[in-house]
């Protein structure tokens, strides 16, 4: 064999060797003995292992469960941020028997948005009894009706608390009910006007307890109809021009014996229109207003005082 070749042959085999001796690089660092993290035992894992773990725990969807209905969440959807990488890396320094806590942070916007969601989904409006028209001369109201809704501050406080552990027990969705403030056992006062026959007709709930004589619009200012309620109710009123043709150049008239709206005004949410005391106890019974609603002022004080703010009035053309 020539002599170059022997050599290069000789600087093959020693290489060889070199590298079969050569230092490995070891097996993966592990965590020590005895140590967990968020309560997950971890002790012989690498640092891969122990994230996939605790990623893991903490993935897992929240579960829900209202009556026989069960669903589940993703902790994204709830703005879950874990530290997981922060708390492995302290893992590896802990002593045997340490629990090495998660740093959790929980978006709270996102956890009242997913509770709104839910009172959107299960919970039910409240309704009150109304007022849905005449029947035969009486008031005809709805019944009302029990709701519900979610307990927002709760269930937010809830899932904010079980987002910050590993622990996913399925939570419950507390609802709280909402009671009817008007029912029709105790609705209250109701007003009936009759346009076309001049007359006031005042209802507790469905039972007449009073008629009285109007006057209503004449044909050029006719009162309206519909369904009203009242909304501004004034002792000793003054009275001032509305914006309308037939007030312009009047002046405002403090409260006194000339004043148009007597000693007592209802306003109704039918705009410039209210009812009210007059002293042109004449034109009680006739259409002879500008759209109002005129009673005698003895009667208009003590309507005033058996009616409230809110109380619905019902003017009808007959």
């Amino acid at each position: 064999m020539a002599l170059w070749k022997r050599a290069l042959l000789s600087f093959v085999l020693v290489l060889s060797a070199a590298v079969a001796v050569a230092p490995s690089a070891g097996p993966p660092r592990a965590i020590g003995r005895g140590v967990r993290i968020a309560g997950v035992n971890v002790s012989g894992l690498d640092a891969g292992q122990a994230s996939q773990q605790i990623t893991a725990r903490f993935g897992t969807p929240l579960r829900f469960r209202f009556g026989k209905k069960r669903w589940s969440v993703s902790t994204s959807r709830l703005g879950l941020v874990v530290g997981v990488d922060d708390a492995v890396s302290r893992a590896f320094s802990a002593d045997s028997g340490d629990d090495v806590d998660v740093p959790v942070v929980v978006d709270r916007k996102k956890v009242h948005r997913y509770v709104a969601a839910l009172d959107e989904r299960f919970g039910i409006p409240v309704q009150d009894a109304k007022l849905v028209g005449l029947v035969d001369g009486r008031p005809s109201i709805s019944d009302s009706k029990w709701g519900r809704a979610v307990r927002r501050g709760t269930m937010t406080a809830a899932i904010s608390r079980t987002l910050k552990t590993r622990i996913r027990p399925a939570l419950p969705l507390v609802m709280k009910p909402l009671k009817p403030t008007v029912t029709r056992a105790r609705f209250g006062p109701v007003i009936a006007i009759h346009r076309g026959s001049n007359r006031l007709d005042l209802f507790n709930g469905t039972r007449p307890v009073r008629t009285f004589r109007v006057a209503t619009g004449q044909a050029q200012y006719p009162t309206p109809t519909g369904l009203w309620h009242v909304v501004d109710m004034q002792r000793n009123p003054w009275w001032r021009p509305p914006d309308s043709e037939w007030a312009r150049g009047l002046k405002p008239i403090p409260p006194g014996p000339g004043n148009p709206l007597g000693t007592r005004w209802m306003g109704l949410s039918a705009p410039g229109v209210g009812i009210h005391g007059t002293p042109d106890a004449a034109s009680i019974g006739y259409s002879a207003s500008h759209g109002c609603i005129r009673m005698f002022i003895p009667d208009a004080t003590w309507l005033f005082d058996h009616v409230r703010i809110g109380t619905p009035v019902l003017i009808v053309s007959t």
